[in-house]
C-alpha cells in the first residue's frame, strides 16, 4: 500500500515527555513530506499551542493540515485557509459548568487566545503548560462565556474523572462527544465532532482515500482516527484497550514510535534509507 497521508496525535506520540521531536522522527517526516506524503498533526490542542511544531516540520512549504480542538478545526498549512470549524453555544458551556460543580471537578474552556477558568487549579496549570496560553482567571465563568467556543474541559483527579466521565457519557451523549484526551483531561466537542470525523473531511477534501491514511495515538481521543485509517497504529505507551484496536502497535514516544512507522510503512516503500 502506497500510504498518502500520516495523521499524529502530538502528546505522548510524536513529542516526547519533554514535548520535543526527535531528531529521527523529524528526519523521517521530512523524507515523507518531501515524497509528497501529507503529514497532519491531531490534537485535542487549541491551534494555537501547535502552529510552533508546524512551524519546526514546515508544514506550510508541503501543504500539511492542523486538526485542532480534537477535530473542532482543520487548517491548511499553506493557505491558513480554516477548512473547517465547529463550536459550541454559550448555552452549552453554562451547561457542562453546572454539570462540572454538581460533580466538583474544574472546567474551563479557551477564547482568543486564553484559557479561561474559574478557579486555579493544577490541571488547567498543565493545560498552560503544554499548549503555552495564558490563564485568565474570571470571577463568574458563565458571565465569562458570552460567544460560541471550539470546546470545553472537565478537570479533575484523574480517578474521579474516570467516574464522570462515566456518567456523562450516557447523560449528554445526545448533546456531545466526550472523550479522555489524558487521564485528568475530560473534553468536549459539538456532538458527531472527533478526530475521526474531521479527518473524514480532510480526505475527502484532499482526493485521498481511507485506505491511504495512517494514523497514530496513544489516547482515548485518538481512538476515532486510529479505527477510521487504512492503518491505525498505538504507540507502545498506550493503553492495552487501544492497542488491541489498532492494526499495529508502535515503540513507544520516547523509542522513536512514530519514526519506525514512517521508515517501515513509507519510506521503505519508496525505497528511500531512513
Amino acid at each position: 500500500m502506497s500510504y498518502k497521508m500520516i495523521v499524529l496525535d502530538l502528546d505522548d506520540t510524536l513529542l516526547r515527555d519533554d514535548h520535543s521531536i526527535s531528531v529521527r522522527t523529524k528526519d523521517a517526516l521530512m523524507k515523507a513530506q518531501e515524497l509528497g506524503v501529507k503529514v497532519v498533526l491531531a490534537s485535542g490542542r487549541p491551534t494555537f499551542g501547535m502552529r510552533h511544531i508546524a512551524q519546526e516540520l514546515n508544514l506550510d512549504h508541503y501543504g500539511s493540515f492542523i486538526l485542532s480542538f480534537n477535530g473542532g478545526k482543520i487548517i491548511n498549512c499553506s493557505t491558513e485557509e480554516e477548512m473547517f470549524s465547529s463550536t459550541l453555544s454559550p448555552e452549552a458551556i453554562h451547561k457542562l459548568y453546572e454539570v462540572s460543580v454538581r460533580e466538583g471537578v474544574f472546567i474551563h474552556t479557551y477564547m482568543g487566545d486564553e484559557i479561561i477558568t474559574q478557579d486555579e487549579n493544577p490541571y488547567t496549570d498543565i493545560e498552560a503548560n503544554l499548549t503555552g496560553l495564558p490563564i485568565k482567571i474570571v470571577p463568574n465563568f458563565v458571565n465569562a462565556v458570552n460567544e460560541p467556543v471550539v470546546k470545553s474541559l472537565m478537570v479533575g483527579p484523574p480517578e474521579q474523572l474516570k467516574e464522570v466521565e462515566r456518567k456523562l457519557q450516557t447523560e449528554l451523549a445526545d448533546e456531545f462527544s466526550i472523550m479522555r484526551s489524558k487521564p485528568y483531561f475530560l473534553e468536549f466537542t459539538e456532538k458527531g465532532v472527533t478526530k475521526g470525523t474531521s479527518l473524514d473531511q480532510l480526505i475527502r477534501a484532499c482526493g485521498i482515500k481511507r485506505e491511504e491514511v495512517i494514523a497514530i495515538g496513544d489516547s482515548y481521543n485518538d481512538l476515532s482516527m486510529i479505527e477510521f485509517a487504512g492503518l491505525g497504529v498505538a504507540m507502545g505507551n498506550a493503553p492495552d484497550d487501544i492497542k488491541e484496536i489498532a492494526n499495529f502497535v508502535t515503540e513507544s514516544n520516547m523509542n522513536d514510535g512514530v519514526a519506525k512507522v514512517v521508515e517501515e510503512f513509507i519510506l521503505v516503500s519508496y525505497h528511500i534509507q531512513a
